[in-house]
């Protein structure tokens, strides 16, 4: 199976390195992104936005003969979100780590501070406690150093879907911040944060108790559970 892993803001592919050793050992091909924009700190990020990032991974899709797996982290699930509108046909299982698909006329975040056309890593004591779980001093330190300004238009522009057979595509929601029952709770409830993801027909959730960088602060659990996943498609 091909399986394309899209990594969160200021995340480029070897973000996910410790992840896709189980995934490589069970015989998959691994297809980890850098999206534009994200190539370096100095890559030019003008007139990038959140539809550029989706046909950069339709074009992947594009690419191979057969369906594909879509992974997506974080501002990465509404990514493969919008992949999976534009190749429902293509894509056998979506699966959303610490994310969830983003409905249309969403934005991923336009609270996060940007610097011209970039939003660079906000300091630490912007995010909430839950982001920061089991991310050490010495794993913020490597993220920190490692991060790379996020193109503000993917932050800001809003999801464009058109496609209903989106909702047919099976999906998996890795929750890590907080537990699944919690999201199911808020299906139920008729939360708008989880609307989009409440009319996905086929849904399958699992729990990995961890901050929002699993792949950082349980990276084997997280390419075990994504294994898993896989193999349900």
């Amino acid at each position: 199976m091909d399986i394309i892993l899209v990594p969160g803001f200021w995340l480029d592919a070897s973000s996910w390195e410790e992840v896709t050793p189980p995934l490589v050992a069970a015989g998959h091909h691994v297809h980890p992104l850098t999206l534009p924009g994200l190539e370096s700190a100095d890559a030019p990020r003008a007139g990038i936005g959140l539809r550029t990032h989706i046909d950069a991974v339709v074009a992947i899709i594009d690419a191979f003969d057969d369906p594909v797996v879509l992974v997506g982290h974080s501002g990465g699930g509404a990514i493969i979100h919008g992949a999976v509108d534009a190749r429902p046909d293509r894509v056998v299982r979506a699966i959303y780590v610490d994310s969830g698909p983003l409905g249309d006329g969403g934005v991923i975040n336009d609270d996060l501070p940007d610097d011209g056309d970039a939003v660079p890593l906000p300091p630490w004591e912007l995010f909430e406690d839950e982001d920061l779980t089991d991310l050490d001093e010495e794993l913020r330190s490597m993220f920190r150093a490692r991060a790379i300004p996020q193109p503000k238009g993917v932050a800001q522009d809003q999801q464009r879907l058109n496609d209903e057979r989106r909702y047919d595509v099976p999906a998996t929601v890795i929750a890590c911040e907080f537990p699944s029952s919690m999201l199911i709770e808020m299906i139920a409830g008729g939360h708008p944060y989880v609307a989009e993801l409440g009319r996905v027909r086929d849904v399958d959730y699992v729990d990995l108790p961890t901050g929002h960088w699993p792949q950082f602060t349980k990276p084997a659990e997280l390419g075990a559970a994504i294994l898993a996943a896989v193999d349900r498609s």
